[in-house]
C-alpha cells in the first residue's frame, strides 16, 4: 500500500501540534511531516498551509524562510489545503497591513466594519468573529463527504474574502453578513475555519483531503 506524505508548512506561525495532531488522528498510517525544508513540500503527496496571526507577518515569514516558490508550486499541482491565513494568503491583496497576497486566486481580503457589525436583532457582535458557527455548503465537493450541510466549524479571524469569483465559493457562513468560508478551485480546497478546532466535522473535512486525489 502506498504511503501518503502529507507535508504540513511550518513557517513560524501558527499553532503546527494541534494541525499536526488532528491529521495524525484520522491518517495515523501517513507520513506526516511540520516541515520549512522546500524538498520535503515538493516531495509530499498532498500539502497543508495552516495559519493564526497577521497577513503581513506570514508574507514576511514566508519570504524569510525562501518558501514562496514552494507554496505556489504546491497550490499549482498537488492537493493542497489552506487553514485560515492558509485561504486568505492566495488571494490578491489584504486590508491587513494593505500587503499583496501570492495572487494565486482573484479578491481581496476586507476587515469586517465594527461599525456595522451586528446580529439581526441589532446586538452588536464582537470582532473578531470567534467562535463556533454553521457552514452552509454551495456546491458539492469531494471534502464535504460525510459532512452535514450547516455543520458548526470553529472561527477566529477579523478578515474575510470578497471575490467577484463565485465559482470558487464552495461554503458561505454569516456574521453579520454573509461571506465566504471556504473555496474550492482544481486543486485548491481552502478554509476559513479551523478544522483541527471543529470536533467531528472537522476531522471529516482533514479524513476528506487525505484521501482526495486530483
Amino acid at each position: 500500500m502506498k504511503i501518503i506524505m502529507i507535508a504540513i508548512i511550518d513557517y513560524g506561525m501558527g499553532n503546527l501540534k494541534s494541525v499536526f495532531n488532528a491529521f495524525k488522528q484520522v491518517a495515523p498510517e501517513a507520513d506526516i511531516k511540520v516541515t520549512s525544508n522546500p524538498t520535503d513540500i515538493k516531495q509530499a503527496h498532498h500539502v497543508v498551509f495552516p495559519g493564526q496571526g497577521a497577513m503581513p507577518d506570514c508574507i514576511r515569514e514566508l519570504d524569510e524562510r525562501n518558501l514562496r516558490s514552494s507554496v505556489i508550486e504546491a497550490a499549482k499541482t498537488k492537493p493542497f489545503l489552506g487553514i485560515c491565513i492558509g485561504l486568505q494568503m492566495l488571494f490578491d491583496k489584504s486590508e491587513e497591513g494593505n500587503v499583496d497576497g501570492l495572487g494565486l486566486l482573484g479578491g481581496t481580503i476586507k476587515r469586517f466594519n465594527n461599525q456595522n457589525t451586528a446580529d439581526e436583532s441589532g446586538h452588536k457582535l464582537k470582532i473578531p468573529h470567534m467562535g463556533w458557527n454553521e457552514v452552509s455548503q454551495t456546491n458539492h465537493h469531494p471534502l464535504w463527504k460525510n459532512i452535514n450541510n450547516n455543520d458548526r466549524f470553529y472561527f477566529v479571524h477579523s478578515y474575510y474574502l470578497e471575490s467577484n469569483d463565485k465559482n470558487i465559493v464552495s461554503a458561505e457562513t454569516s456574521y453579520a453578513q454573509k461571506f465566504c468560508c471556504a473555496i474550492a478551485k482544481e486543486n485548491i480546497f481552502a478554509v476559513q475555519f479551523h478544522p483541527e478546532k471543529s470536533s467531528i466535522a472537522g476531522l471529516q473535512l482533514i479524513k476528506n483531503f487525505v484521501q482526495w486525489s486530483v
